[in-house]
Protein backbone atom coordinates (compact mmCIF):
# COMPACT_ATOMS: atom_id res chain seq x y z
CA UNK A 1 0.00 0.00 0.00
CA UNK A 2 1.37 3.41 -0.99
CA UNK A 3 -0.09 5.81 1.56
CA UNK A 4 0.71 9.44 2.31
CA UNK A 5 2.70 8.34 5.32
CA UNK A 6 4.49 5.64 3.32
CA UNK A 7 5.44 8.34 0.82
CA UNK A 8 6.74 10.64 3.52
CA UNK A 9 8.64 7.81 5.19
CA UNK A 10 10.60 7.36 1.98
CA UNK A 11 11.87 10.90 2.34
CA UNK A 12 13.71 9.91 5.51
CA UNK A 13 13.73 11.33 9.04
CA UNK A 14 14.55 14.95 9.62
CA UNK A 15 15.03 17.25 12.55
CA UNK A 16 16.84 20.41 13.30
CA UNK A 17 18.80 22.44 15.78
CA UNK A 18 18.14 26.15 15.52
CA UNK A 19 19.49 28.41 18.28
CA UNK A 20 17.09 31.29 17.65
CA UNK A 21 14.00 29.14 18.13
CA UNK A 22 11.86 29.48 21.24
CA UNK A 23 11.93 26.92 24.02
CA UNK A 24 9.18 25.00 22.28
CA UNK A 25 11.81 23.55 19.99
CA UNK A 26 14.94 23.86 22.08
CA UNK A 27 16.50 20.66 23.33
CA UNK A 28 20.08 20.75 24.54
CA UNK A 29 21.70 17.64 23.07
CA UNK A 30 23.61 17.17 26.33
CA UNK A 31 20.61 17.76 28.61
CA UNK A 32 19.52 15.07 31.00
CA UNK A 33 16.02 13.64 30.95
CA UNK A 34 13.56 16.15 32.41
CA UNK A 35 12.43 15.47 35.98
CA UNK A 36 8.82 15.70 34.84
CA UNK A 37 7.86 13.96 31.61
CA UNK A 38 4.59 13.82 29.72
CA UNK A 39 3.55 10.16 29.68
CA UNK A 40 1.88 9.33 26.38
CA UNK A 41 -0.17 6.42 25.01
CA UNK A 42 -0.51 6.06 21.23
CA UNK A 43 -3.98 5.09 20.04
CA UNK A 44 -3.71 3.10 16.81
CA UNK A 45 -0.36 1.43 16.21
CA UNK A 46 0.00 1.90 12.47
CA UNK A 47 2.95 3.22 10.45
CA UNK A 48 2.62 6.78 11.64
CA UNK A 49 2.37 5.75 15.29
CA UNK A 50 5.58 3.78 14.81
CA UNK A 51 7.28 6.91 13.47
CA UNK A 52 6.10 8.90 16.50
CA UNK A 53 7.29 6.16 18.84
CA UNK A 54 10.69 6.09 17.16
CA UNK A 55 11.00 9.86 17.44
CA UNK A 56 10.04 9.79 21.11
CA UNK A 57 13.12 7.73 21.91
CA UNK A 58 15.02 11.01 21.67
CA UNK A 59 12.52 13.11 23.62
CA UNK A 60 13.56 14.71 26.89
CA UNK A 61 10.16 15.90 28.08
CA UNK A 62 7.79 13.28 26.63
CA UNK A 63 7.81 9.54 27.14
CA UNK A 64 5.94 6.72 25.40
CA UNK A 65 4.33 4.52 28.04
CA UNK A 66 1.70 2.47 26.20
CA UNK A 67 -0.51 1.81 23.20
CA UNK A 68 -4.02 0.93 22.08
CA UNK A 69 -4.39 -1.61 19.30
CA UNK A 70 -6.81 -4.06 17.78
CA UNK A 71 -3.94 -6.38 16.88
CA UNK A 72 -2.70 -8.25 19.99
CA UNK A 73 0.35 -9.58 18.12
CA UNK A 74 1.75 -6.03 18.00
CA UNK A 75 2.10 -5.88 21.77
CA UNK A 76 5.21 -8.07 22.04
CA UNK A 77 6.86 -6.28 19.13
CA UNK A 78 6.15 -2.80 20.42
CA UNK A 79 7.07 -3.69 24.00
CA UNK A 80 10.44 -5.00 22.87
CA UNK A 81 11.19 -2.34 20.27
CA UNK A 82 10.20 0.68 22.34
CA UNK A 83 10.73 -0.56 25.89
CA UNK A 84 7.07 -0.23 26.88
CA UNK A 85 5.49 -2.22 29.71
CA UNK A 86 3.07 -4.81 28.28
CA UNK A 87 0.63 -3.95 31.06
CA UNK A 88 0.12 -0.54 29.43
CA UNK A 89 -1.32 -1.88 26.17
CA UNK A 90 -5.07 -1.86 25.67
CA UNK A 91 -7.63 -3.00 23.12
CA UNK A 92 -10.20 -0.56 21.77
CA UNK A 93 -12.87 -2.22 23.90
CA UNK A 94 -10.72 -1.73 27.00
CA UNK A 95 -9.88 1.88 26.13
CA UNK A 96 -11.68 3.31 29.17
CA UNK A 97 -9.37 1.37 31.52
CA UNK A 98 -6.80 4.07 30.77
CA UNK A 99 -8.74 6.28 33.17
CA UNK A 100 -7.39 4.37 36.14
CA UNK A 101 -3.78 4.30 34.95
CA UNK A 102 -1.80 7.03 36.76
CA UNK A 103 1.13 6.48 34.39
CA UNK A 104 -0.80 8.04 31.49
CA UNK A 105 -1.06 11.82 31.12
CA UNK A 106 -2.08 12.07 27.48
CA UNK A 107 -3.16 10.05 24.46
CA UNK A 108 -2.15 10.63 20.85
CA UNK A 109 -4.90 9.61 18.40
CA UNK A 110 -3.30 8.24 15.22
CA UNK A 111 -6.35 6.40 13.88
CA UNK A 112 -8.09 6.90 10.51
CA UNK A 113 -9.70 10.34 10.25
CA UNK A 114 -13.29 9.22 10.83
CA UNK A 115 -12.33 7.73 14.21
CA UNK A 116 -10.74 10.88 15.63
CA UNK A 117 -14.03 12.28 16.91
CA UNK A 118 -14.99 9.21 18.91
CA UNK A 119 -11.63 8.62 20.55
CA UNK A 120 -10.91 12.26 21.36
CA UNK A 121 -14.22 12.49 23.20
CA UNK A 122 -13.69 9.16 24.97
CA UNK A 123 -10.21 10.24 26.05
CA UNK A 124 -11.46 13.59 27.31
CA UNK A 125 -14.10 11.90 29.45
CA UNK A 126 -11.30 9.93 31.12
CA UNK A 127 -9.54 13.16 32.05
CA UNK A 128 -6.57 12.59 29.74
CA UNK A 129 -5.03 15.35 27.64
CA UNK A 130 -5.39 14.71 23.92
CA UNK A 131 -3.19 15.06 20.85
CA UNK A 132 -5.09 14.29 17.66
CA UNK A 133 -3.43 13.71 14.32
CA UNK A 134 -4.55 15.96 11.48
CA UNK A 135 -6.99 16.39 9.89
CA UNK A 136 -8.73 17.01 13.19
CA UNK A 137 -11.97 15.38 12.04
CA UNK A 138 -14.10 14.77 8.97
CA UNK A 139 -16.49 17.68 9.56
CA UNK A 140 -16.77 21.07 11.20
CA UNK A 141 -19.51 19.77 13.51
CA UNK A 142 -17.29 16.97 14.77
CA UNK A 143 -14.41 19.37 15.38
CA UNK A 144 -16.65 21.65 17.42
CA UNK A 145 -17.87 18.71 19.49
CA UNK A 146 -14.30 17.57 20.16
CA UNK A 147 -13.32 21.02 21.41
CA UNK A 148 -16.42 21.24 23.59
CA UNK A 149 -15.79 17.79 25.11
CA UNK A 150 -12.20 18.65 26.04
CA UNK A 151 -13.20 22.00 27.53
CA UNK A 152 -15.93 20.35 29.59
CA UNK A 153 -13.48 17.76 30.89
CA UNK A 154 -10.82 20.38 31.62
CA UNK A 155 -8.20 18.71 29.41
CA UNK A 156 -6.03 20.18 26.68
CA UNK A 157 -6.55 19.34 23.01
CA UNK A 158 -3.77 19.71 20.45
CA UNK A 159 -3.62 18.79 16.77
CA UNK A 160 -0.57 17.03 15.30
CA UNK A 161 0.66 19.99 13.26
CA UNK A 162 4.31 18.96 13.45
CA UNK A 163 5.45 21.69 11.05
CA UNK A 164 4.90 24.31 13.76
CA UNK A 165 7.74 22.67 15.71
CA UNK A 166 10.02 22.17 12.68
CA UNK A 167 12.87 24.72 12.54
CA UNK A 168 12.72 25.72 8.88
CA UNK A 169 9.01 26.46 9.24
CA UNK A 170 9.54 28.27 12.52
CA UNK A 171 12.23 30.42 10.92
CA UNK A 172 9.82 31.36 8.13
CA UNK A 173 7.25 32.39 10.73
CA UNK A 174 9.88 34.32 12.71
CA UNK A 175 10.99 36.20 9.62
CA UNK A 176 7.41 37.11 8.76
CA UNK A 177 6.65 38.30 12.30
CA UNK A 178 9.92 40.27 12.50
CA UNK A 179 9.04 42.13 9.31
CA UNK A 180 12.06 40.78 7.44
CA UNK A 181 9.87 39.92 4.45
CA UNK A 182 8.04 43.22 4.58
CA UNK A 183 4.41 43.27 3.50
CA UNK A 184 3.40 39.79 2.35
CA UNK A 185 2.34 39.97 -1.29
CA UNK A 186 1.74 36.36 -2.36
CA UNK A 187 1.82 32.76 -1.13
CA UNK A 188 2.19 29.67 -3.29
CA UNK A 189 1.63 26.33 -1.53
CA UNK A 190 1.26 22.86 -2.97
CA UNK A 191 1.75 19.29 -1.80
CA UNK A 192 0.85 15.91 -3.24
CA UNK A 193 2.02 12.50 -4.35
CA UNK A 194 0.88 9.53 -6.41
CA UNK A 195 -1.35 7.36 -4.28
CA UNK A 196 -0.76 3.62 -4.57
CA UNK A 197 -3.02 0.80 -3.36
CA UNK A 198 -6.58 1.54 -4.56
CA UNK A 199 -7.97 -0.40 -1.59
CA UNK A 200 -6.29 1.64 1.14
CA UNK A 201 -8.46 3.33 3.75
CA UNK A 202 -7.43 6.81 2.60
CA UNK A 203 -9.42 6.30 -0.60
CA UNK A 204 -12.55 5.31 1.35
CA UNK A 205 -14.74 8.31 2.15
CA UNK A 206 -16.25 6.61 5.21
CA UNK A 207 -12.81 6.37 6.81
CA UNK A 208 -10.91 9.32 5.36
CA UNK A 209 -13.69 11.88 4.96
CA UNK A 210 -11.98 13.15 1.81
CA UNK A 211 -8.98 12.54 -0.40
CA UNK A 212 -5.82 14.51 -1.11
CA UNK A 213 -7.23 17.73 0.38
CA UNK A 214 -7.79 16.30 3.85
CA UNK A 215 -4.65 14.19 3.80
CA UNK A 216 -1.94 16.52 2.48
CA UNK A 217 -3.75 19.58 1.14
CA UNK A 218 -4.32 20.59 4.74
CA UNK A 219 -0.58 21.33 4.98
CA UNK A 220 -1.04 23.99 2.29
CA UNK A 221 -4.06 25.48 4.04
CA UNK A 222 -2.19 25.69 7.31
CA UNK A 223 0.92 27.03 5.58
CA UNK A 224 -0.97 29.86 3.89
CA UNK A 225 -2.32 30.86 7.29
CA UNK A 226 1.03 30.88 9.08
CA UNK A 227 2.79 32.48 6.12
CA UNK A 228 0.43 35.46 6.16
CA UNK A 229 -0.55 35.55 9.84
CA UNK A 230 -4.12 36.05 8.64
CA UNK A 231 -7.31 34.09 8.22
CA UNK A 232 -8.86 33.80 4.74
CA UNK A 233 -12.09 35.63 3.96
CA UNK A 234 -12.95 33.81 0.75
CA UNK A 235 -12.22 30.54 -1.09
CA UNK A 236 -12.49 29.50 -4.73
CA UNK A 237 -11.71 25.92 -5.79
CA UNK A 238 -11.83 23.38 -8.63
CA UNK A 239 -11.19 19.65 -8.82
CA UNK A 240 -9.66 17.57 -11.62
CA UNK A 241 -10.29 13.83 -11.65
CA UNK A 242 -8.40 11.80 -14.26
CA UNK A 243 -9.04 8.42 -12.65
CA UNK A 244 -12.74 8.28 -11.70
CA UNK A 245 -12.50 4.60 -10.80
CA UNK A 246 -9.64 4.79 -8.30
CA UNK A 247 -10.89 8.09 -6.90
CA UNK A 248 -14.56 7.26 -7.03
CA UNK A 249 -15.16 8.18 -3.39
CA UNK A 250 -12.60 10.92 -2.72
CA UNK A 251 -10.94 13.89 -4.41
CA UNK A 252 -7.89 13.36 -6.62
CA UNK A 253 -6.45 16.79 -7.52
CA UNK A 254 -7.69 20.14 -6.22
CA UNK A 255 -6.50 23.68 -6.94
CA UNK A 256 -7.79 26.61 -4.93
CA UNK A 257 -7.25 30.23 -4.04
CA UNK A 258 -7.57 31.80 -0.61
CA UNK A 259 -8.15 35.53 -0.25
CA UNK A 260 -6.95 37.30 2.90
CA UNK A 261 -8.02 40.62 4.49
CA UNK A 262 -4.77 42.35 3.46
CA UNK A 263 -5.47 41.56 -0.17
CA UNK A 264 -2.98 38.70 -0.37
CA UNK A 265 -4.09 35.75 -2.46
CA UNK A 266 -2.63 32.31 -1.75
CA UNK A 267 -2.52 29.94 -4.71
CA UNK A 268 -2.67 26.32 -3.55
CA UNK A 269 -2.95 22.79 -4.91
CA UNK A 270 -2.91 19.19 -3.78
CA UNK A 271 -3.03 15.82 -5.50
CA UNK A 272 -3.07 12.07 -5.08
CA UNK A 273 -2.08 11.53 -8.71
CA UNK A 274 1.57 12.56 -9.23
CA UNK A 275 4.86 13.00 -7.39
CA UNK A 276 7.48 15.78 -7.12
CA UNK A 277 4.87 18.24 -5.93
CA UNK A 278 5.89 20.00 -2.71
CA UNK A 279 6.60 23.69 -2.20
CA UNK A 280 5.89 26.74 -0.04
CA UNK A 281 6.87 30.11 -1.49
CA UNK A 282 6.19 33.32 0.44
CA UNK A 283 6.88 36.67 -1.24
CA UNK A 284 7.02 40.00 0.55
CA UNK A 285 7.96 43.45 -0.68
CA UNK A 286 11.30 43.15 1.16
CA UNK A 287 12.17 39.51 0.59
CA UNK A 288 11.05 35.92 0.21
CA UNK A 289 11.24 32.43 1.68
CA UNK A 290 11.04 29.25 -0.38
CA UNK A 291 10.83 25.81 1.18
CA UNK A 292 11.02 22.84 -1.18
CA UNK A 293 10.54 20.14 0.01
CA UNK A 294 8.35 21.98 2.51
CA UNK A 295 6.19 19.50 4.41
CA UNK A 296 7.69 16.00 4.26
CA UNK A 297 9.61 14.29 7.03
CA UNK A 298 12.83 15.59 5.57
CA UNK A 299 15.13 16.83 4.63
CA UNK A 300 13.34 20.15 4.38
CA UNK A 301 15.30 22.51 2.13
CA UNK A 302 14.99 26.27 1.92
CA UNK A 303 16.36 29.55 0.71
CA UNK A 304 15.56 33.20 1.33
CA UNK A 305 16.57 36.54 -0.15
CA UNK A 306 19.52 36.30 2.27
CA UNK A 307 20.73 32.98 0.86
CA UNK A 308 20.44 29.25 1.46
CA UNK A 309 18.88 28.00 4.71
CA UNK A 310 20.87 25.28 6.42
CA UNK A 311 20.16 23.70 9.79
CA UNK A 312 21.11 20.57 11.68
CA UNK A 313 18.91 17.59 10.71
CA UNK A 314 19.74 15.25 13.56
CA UNK A 315 16.23 14.99 15.02
CA UNK A 316 12.94 13.76 13.66
CA UNK A 317 10.13 16.31 13.41
CA UNK A 318 8.04 14.36 15.89
CA UNK A 319 10.80 14.63 18.50
CA UNK A 320 10.51 18.40 18.34
CA UNK A 321 6.72 18.12 18.31
CA UNK A 322 6.31 15.83 21.31
CA UNK A 323 8.82 17.68 23.48
CA UNK A 324 7.17 20.96 22.48
CA UNK A 325 3.70 19.70 23.37
CA UNK A 326 5.01 18.33 26.67
CA UNK A 327 6.22 21.84 27.46
CA UNK A 328 2.76 23.20 26.69
CA UNK A 329 0.92 20.64 28.83
CA UNK A 330 3.32 20.30 31.75
CA UNK A 331 4.87 23.75 31.95
CA UNK A 332 2.19 26.00 30.50
CA UNK A 333 4.37 27.15 27.61
CA UNK A 334 2.37 28.89 24.86
CA UNK A 335 1.62 26.58 21.96
CA UNK A 336 2.57 27.58 18.39
CA UNK A 337 -1.00 27.59 17.07
CA UNK A 338 -1.73 23.87 17.29
CA UNK A 339 -4.84 23.84 19.51
CA UNK A 340 -8.17 22.28 18.68
CA UNK A 341 -9.39 25.75 17.72
CA UNK A 342 -6.67 25.91 15.06
CA UNK A 343 -7.75 22.52 13.77
CA UNK A 344 -11.32 23.80 13.56
CA UNK A 345 -10.21 26.77 11.45
CA UNK A 346 -8.65 24.40 8.91
CA UNK A 347 -11.78 22.24 8.89
CA UNK A 348 -13.90 25.28 8.06
CA UNK A 349 -11.60 26.08 5.14
CA UNK A 350 -11.74 22.49 3.91
CA UNK A 351 -15.53 22.66 4.09
CA UNK A 352 -15.53 25.88 2.05
CA UNK A 353 -13.23 24.33 -0.59
CA UNK A 354 -15.58 21.40 -1.07
CA UNK A 355 -18.56 23.78 -1.24
CA UNK A 356 -16.84 25.84 -3.92
CA UNK A 357 -16.09 22.73 -5.97
CA UNK A 358 -19.72 21.61 -5.70
CA UNK A 359 -20.80 25.08 -6.84
CA UNK A 360 -18.59 24.99 -9.94
CA UNK A 361 -15.79 27.10 -8.53
CA UNK A 362 -17.99 29.78 -7.02
CA UNK A 363 -16.30 32.07 -4.49
CA UNK A 364 -17.30 31.08 -0.96
CA UNK A 365 -17.16 33.76 1.69
CA UNK A 366 -15.89 32.82 5.15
Amino acid sequence: MKSRRDFLLELGGSAFSLPILSSLTSNDADATIADKQLKVVLVGLGSYAERVATAMKDCKKAKLVGGVTGTPSKIDTWSSKFGVDKANFYSYKDFEKLKDNPDVDAVYITLPNSMHHEYVIRAAKMGKHVICEKPMSVSVKQAEEMIAACKKAGVKLYIGYRMHFEPYTRELIRMRKAGELGKIMHVNAYFGFKSGDPNQWRLKKALAGGGALMDVGIYCINAARYATGEEPVWISAEEAKTDPVKFKEVDETITWQMGFPSGVIASCATTYNFNNFERLYVVGDKGFVELSPAYGYGPIKGRTHKGEMSWDTSKMHQTWQMDGLADCILNGKPDPNVTGEEGLKDMKIIDAIYKSIAAGGKKIML
